[in-house]
């Protein structure tokens, strides 16, 4: 999985939204998010854009990799 796919994931579920929703509000297929959130696929900037617009997160937390983040 990438780290946007984890991140995207992460924020949905933070938000208690399904796949099915997000990929409804963001007027993409279901099976698009699904790919993103593996790592299969890797949104475009716009896409991107506009999914940390309905998640409400900054884009940079989108593709942060939290991985190498000491903590």
């Amino acid at each position: 999985m990438s780290a946007i796919g984890q991140n995207i994931q992460m924020c949905r579920e933070r938000v208690n939204m399904s796949q099915e929703e997000l990929a409804l509000k963001a007027r993409i297929g279901t099976g698009t998010i699904q790919r993103y959130e593996s790592g299969e696929k890797i949104p475009d900037t716009q896409t991107l854009l506009k999914l940390a617009t309905i998640l409400d997160v900054p884009a940079s937390e989108l593709t942060m990799d939290h991985s190498s983040v000491n903590t």
